[in-house]
């Protein structure tokens, strides 16, 4: 029988150590390009949602070469199709009038990543007004979605991070079956950081929070052959603590 080791509540799941271990830089552009694109375009219900309050405490956390997976094309694709269900747009503008703010959003994310928002955003504002002509929203209008499209953007990136991290070393962990590769195991970790940056700011424990992170694992993967919850929660809990020491060294 394999013999099941609980998840750690504070130290690395890999290392042991305390504290956080940021994912190394060294990503080809090819492949961040790639899993970013993987990463934006399956985003789930909870990761969907998490919003400006996880950009507040994120920062450093993500390095350049996962802003760099941040894929212009998939950005550009998202919001074309999503625009119409955000507060801030108008019934009678299109896609079009929006684009440039979008763009200057996800653009802006990729050239100043480890930056607070609110701290580059005189420079997102002065680089919107002189590219994009006085026909174009105002930036008081125009504003809402750039702020928009750099969260989705930051989420993104710090996703990928998570999901490299979990790539390299999900083989040393105590619970993997040898028959399994980390496709395997990629829908329970990212149940598992996902859910943390959405429930963070509650102050809910992993422990108060598991039944609803099955209830998402089991609805988002329901039928797919995924990993039976009693064999996937072990990668949630670890992946939900690795993005809580992270977020919290972060803040310190």
């Amino acid at each position: 029988m394999m013999e099941v080791v609980e998840a750690n509540r504070n130290p690395d799941p890999i290392t042991g150590e305390a504290g956080a271990h940021p994912v190394g830089t060294g990503v080809g552009a090819a492949a961040a390009g790639a899993a970013g694109a993987a990463i934006g375009a399956t985003a789930g219900p909870i990761g969907a949602v998490v919003g400006a309050v996880v950009g507040s405490v994120i920062g450093g956390l993500v390095g350049k070469s996962a802003a760099e997976a941040v894929n212009p094309t998939v950005e550009e694709g998202y919001w074309r199709e999503h625009y119409r269900s955000r507060p801030y747009v108008r019934d009678d503008y299109s896609y079009e009038d929006y684009h440039p703010a979008y763009r200057t959003g996800y653009e802006g994310y990729t050239r100043y990543a480890g930056r607070p928002y609110k701290e580059v955003e005189p420079e997102l504002r002065h680089a919107y007004e002189a590219q994009y002509p006085p026909s174009s929203l105002t930036w008081d209008d125009a504003q809402y979605a750039t702020r928009d499209a750099w969260d989705r953007a930051e989420r993104n990136a710090l996703f990928y991070e998570q999901d490299e991290y979990w790539r390299k070393h999900y083989r040393s962990l105590p619970y993997y079956e040898q028959n399994l590769s980390y496709e395997d195991y990629q829908p329970a970790f990212r149940t598992g950081y996902e859910g943390y940056a959405h429930y963070f700011s509650t102050g809910r424990s992993y422990a108060e929070l598991e039944p609803e992170l099955r209830r998402e694992y089991e609805n988002r993967y329901a039928g797919t052959g995924e990993l039976s919850w009693e064999r996937a929660k072990y990668a949630v809990r670890d992946a939900w603590h690795r993005a809580e020491q992270m977020f919290r060294a972060n803040q310190s």
